[in-house]
């Protein structure tokens, strides 16, 4: 039996619209460019989760905006809205609806990371045969991924998280701890919010594949000149 049947990736994504994606960014290479980034974002992360034999659902927000995101990605893909009050709540909602729908592992990722490599997701996967939970840290100090199997999910691990602080990560083990949940760490990746970090992006994938990215053409194509720090 293919394993998309029984794993499965949350990819969580915002509607590619003006103030509403990437505002610190905006702030340097303008909105025009910034929506344009992210759209190569949501692209490259597509492409990353299509080389794994897993399920992708996408949890668009806002809920109102599906025909968006069917014109823009394809109605070849799940999609799901994001519902609840903050992100904690959002992720409590996709997860449950995950697992109601009867898979038995699953990942969460966000849309900030573009060049997160496939192997973590493998990891990530992997790792839910012998332990509970797996969280991915940012260098932010949030976190990049989370997932959990279907008899370990813990709701409790989204509750009272300081979100958008580079205190994520940090809260959320501690509160996996008191589930009395055995947690792997995957390795530390990198979003990309500001443009040191997307120096950093660009830096990093001078000889990887990563270099024949959408997000990378782009960047040349639009010539970014916020880039030349």
């Amino acid at each position: 039996m293919s394993t998309q049947d029984s794993n499965c990736i949350l990819l969580f994504i915002k509607s590619p619209t003006a103030g509403q994606v990437k505002t610190r960014l905006a702030v340097e290479i303008g909105e025009g460019a910034t929506v344009g980034l992210y759209r190569c974002f949501v692209e490259d992360l597509i492409s990353t989760v299509g080389t794994l034999d897993v399920g992708l659902r996408l949890c668009f927000h806002p809920p109102e905006t599906k025909l968006l995101f069917l014109q823009w990605l394809g109605e070849q893909h799940g999609y799901i809205p994001q519902t609840g009050d903050d992100l904690g709540e959002r992720l409590k909602n996709a997860f449950a609806d995950a697992f109601e729908q009867g898979f038995s592992k699953v990942v969460a990722i966000g849309s900030d990371s573009p060049d997160l490599p496939a192997s973590f997701l493998r990891e990530a996967f992997e790792e839910l045969d012998s332990h509970d939970a797996v969280v991915g840290p940012s260098s932010d100090g949030g976190y990049y991924l989370i997932g959990f199997s279907a008899d370990s999910f813990a709701p409790g691990a989204f509750d009272g998280i300081a979100w958008s602080t580079s205190a994520v990560f940090s809260q959320t083990q501690r509160v996996l701890k008191a589930h009395g949940l055995s947690v792997h760490v995957l390795p530390q990746w990198h979003d990309v919010d500001t443009p040191a970090d997307l120096n950093g992006l660009i830096a990093r994938n001078e000889n990887t594949s990563f270099a024949f990215s959408r997000t990378l053409a782009y960047i040349r194509k639009a010539e970014l000149r916020v880039l030349e720090s």
